[in-house]
């Protein structure tokens, strides 16, 4: 399991390498541009091949592009689904430039329409945009939490859009360890989470299981409350390790999205804190 970070790009998009270096992150995640407006980030040519370069330097073992939260690939305003697609095929171009080997997003919410009336919107936005990924970068599905009219909210979901797609050679998935709690499957019992990951495994195949998220949790158990708290200071606490020690989960880059004790962020005492719980839950 290659533990690592989302953090920033500030300065220019090849500064996030260095951000990770400084921390000893071993995986890295990225907007690829501000999360809180539409607007693209015009990369420099130099900044894309220099993040190549210093990936290779450092020697990082996954990186990640989230793509915006704005985004909803399931909504009935016809101009936020344009902007979304948009945004998405924006945050894929800038992926496939730094050789990132995926780019997680949500689905989105269909806003009470149904998840079937959802899809309708979905699945063409996810269609073409994967024909923009390549063998190396994909698009990832993200689990939501649960809340509202989210699509993706369970495995079950998840698996319904993979299908719908035609099982596309570049569509996998990415899971969330607090998103999994909130939605209801409780990550810190070993029996409980060797059911979900023998469900991903029958209905989308293991070998799409290619990111995940490493968050410990503020709301409660089936909550649907998209709240992360900092590794060990949730209610995730010690049993994160359930999830962290997973013999099925490992190989996998685990990417921090948690504020860190300035909440500027996931930093080198996240990463210790993460590792030091999976080391002990290995050990038995």
């Amino acid at each position: 399991m290659y533990i690592g970070a989302h953090l920033s790009s500030s300065g220019g998009i090849e500064t996030a390498v260095d951000r990770a270096e400084a921390i000893g992150a071993e995986s890295l995640q990225i907007f690829t541009q501000s999360p809180r407006q539409w607007r693209p980030t015009n990369h420099a040519r130099a900044s894309l091949e220099k993040f190549r370069e210093r990936r290779e330097e450092v020697g990082l073992h996954g990186v990640l592009c989230h793509a915006l939260y704005l985004c909803n690939f399931a909504a009935t305003d016809d101009a936020i689904y344009e902007k979304s697609v948009t945004a998405l095929r924006t945050t894929v171009q800038v992926a496939c430039a730094i050789g990132a080997d995926a780019v997680v997003f949500h689905v989105g919410s269909h806003l009470g329409a149904g998840f079937e009336k959802g899809l309708e919107k979905v699945l063409p936005a996810v269609e073409q945009v994967l024909e923009l990924c390549d063998d190396t970068t994909w698009l990832l599905m993200e689990n939501s939490a649960g809340a509202g009219g989210t699509n993706g909210r369970s495995v079950e979901e998840l698996a319904t859009i993979y299908e719908r797609l035609d099982r596309h050679p570049r569509l996998g998935i990415c899971l969330d360890s607090c998103h999994l709690y909130v939605s209801g499957i409780d990550v810190t019992d070993r029996a409980t989470l060797d059911a979900l990951l023998d469900e991903v495994d029958t209905s989308i195949g293991l070998d799409r299981l290619r990111a995940l998220h490493v968050n410990d949790s503020a709301g409660a158990l089936g909550s649907n409350r998209d709240r992360h708290a900092n590794i060990g200071e949730g209610l995730l606490g010690e049993q994160l390790g359930v999830f962290l020690g997973h013999p099925k989960l490992q190989g996998l880059p685990a990417v921090l999205e948690v504020e860190g004790k300035d909440k500027k962020g996931p930093d080198a005492d996240e990463l210790r804190k993460t590792r030091e719980i999976r080391e002990r839950a290995i050990a038995g």
